[in-house]
């Protein structure tokens, strides 16, 4: 047997199968019974090693992605991001085995730049003109900037409330950018260009939310794939920071298909990384649907929902793992700093939500000490570097001198010092 996509989608709920054509729908049969739930490609997979191409980027996984062979792909450079050990951080948060899969290192700067390749390469492959994406920020980045790549029209509906630096990120791709004051706001006008003018989501329209595009979801399947080849084996634990589960569920499926090839023996644990806790709630209750939890504003705002979805609860269940809620800006955004001035990495306030979530369970002893620990540091700190000079002082202005520079030192916290 052959491994490869088969043209057809699935739901992992009910195991009812669908055409591409209605992909970008919740399966009716679990509308019907009161849950939506995202579908997901079908591949045959053989036991044998991970199957690679000359392909560039995520495409040298391509077997594994929900392409026809004469698909051309749409990349510029995603993939491959380092895995990084966090040797400093990690005695401080007490895990000696903490890694960070940086995915700031992918073109637009997040991991969503794996999820728009696939899905803008895709809809590409099929005649699109036009996609359109709701986001706050970085999902929107990736899009236009794929969208650019490929020739094809981005539209970007966004919140008033998204950084400058986001919405300027978008537009300097080529998007169109409308802004609304609420989330619901832009799903509904997505719902209806997609229904009336054949504009293909790149990312979730529905209320209540299933998560993105699923062919575009795929995308993500290529971190765990990476990450194993990395290591040399799977990790024990991968947090992840989760809004409507993407990410979560995308490396979900990748580590089953590892699993499923022969490739590993066992999954790894996922952890849902959250800031209010829906996910959390589900699974104490163990329902499929998250109910809604009370949300304010907060510096990790891509992922502040007061819901999650389906397909976030199942790859947890799946993997045996949890999800931890860190509602705390000022805990967020002090290991920001710390990730900064320990290990030379600046990463957004929503990737520091992993690694916050691996100390409480270390603390807690839900993990082990020497565990391999793998938290997705999925965007840099510069798309919202505001947020974190508000925390930070005003440089010292000092005389040209020695004695003046030994001075202004003087006034200065110690410096975080020490080897690994």
């Amino acid at each position: 047997m052959s491994t490869g996509y088969g043209g057809r989608l699935s739901c992992s709920r009910c195991g009812t199968e669908q055409l591409e054509s209605a992909a970008f729908a919740p399966c009716p049969r679990c509308v019907s019974a009161g849950v939506s739930v995202n579908l997901a490609p079908v591949y045959a997979l053989a036991r044998g090693p991970l199957p690679r191409s000359e392909e560039p980027g995520l495409f040298r996984y391509r077997d594994l992605l929900p392409l026809r062979p004469g698909d051309d792909p749409v990349s510029i450079g995603e993939g491959d991001t380092p895995v990084l050990p966090l040797s400093r951080l990690g005695r401080e948060l007490g895990l000696h085995n903490l890694w960070l899969k940086d995915e700031s290192r992918n073109p637009t700067w997040s991991y969503k730049d794996r999820l728009a390749a696939v899905a803008i390469t895709k809809a590409r492959a099929d005649g699109a003109d036009t996609v359109v994406v709701s986001t706050t920020g970085n999902h929107g980045a990736a899009v236009a900037a794929y969208a650019a790549a490929a020739g094809l029209r981005c539209v970007a509906l966004t919140l008033t409330t998204v950084p400058a630096t986001m919405r300027t990120l978008m537009q300097a791709y080529g998007a169109s950018v409308i802004a609304y004051e609420r989330p619901t706001d832009r799903w509904q006008v997505m719902s209806q260009a997609v229904a009336e003018r054949g504009w293909i989501p790149m990312s979730g329209f529905r209320n209540p939310p299933v998560g993105s595009n699923p062919f575009g979801v795929e995308g993500y399947k290529t971190i765990a794939y990476e990450l194993v080849e990395q290591l040399g084996r799977a990790p024990d634990v991968v947090v992840t920071p989760v809004a409507y589960g993407d990410g979560l569920a995308g490396i979900a499926r990748g580590f089953a298909d590892l699993q499923a090839m022969g490739v590993i023996d066992a999954l790894p644990r996922l952890i849902a990384a959250e800031v209010f806790g829906p996910y959390a709630q589900a699974l104490q209750t163990g329902e499929d649907v998250t109910g809604t939890v009370a949300v304010e504003t907060s510096v990790a705002f891509s992922i502040a929902t007061p819901v999650g979805t389906y397909q976030g609860i199942d790859a947890l269940r799946r993997s045996a793992g949890t999800a931890v809620a860190v509602p705390d800006d000022e805990q967020i955004m002090a290991l920001q700093l710390r990730l900064g001035a320990l290990e030379g990495l600046y990463l957004e306030a929503s990737s520091i939500v992993p690694l916050a979530a691996a100390g409480a369970l270390a603390r807690s002893g839900e993990l082990g000490l020497d565990e391999l620990v793998v938290a997705i540091g999925t965007s840099t700190g510069l798309k919202d570097v505001d947020a974190t000079a508000a925390r930070l002082p005003a440089p010292a202005v000092a005389e040209p001198t020695l004695a003046a520079l030994d001075e202004a030192l003087g006034h200065m916290p110690e410096p975080a010092l020490g080897g690994h």
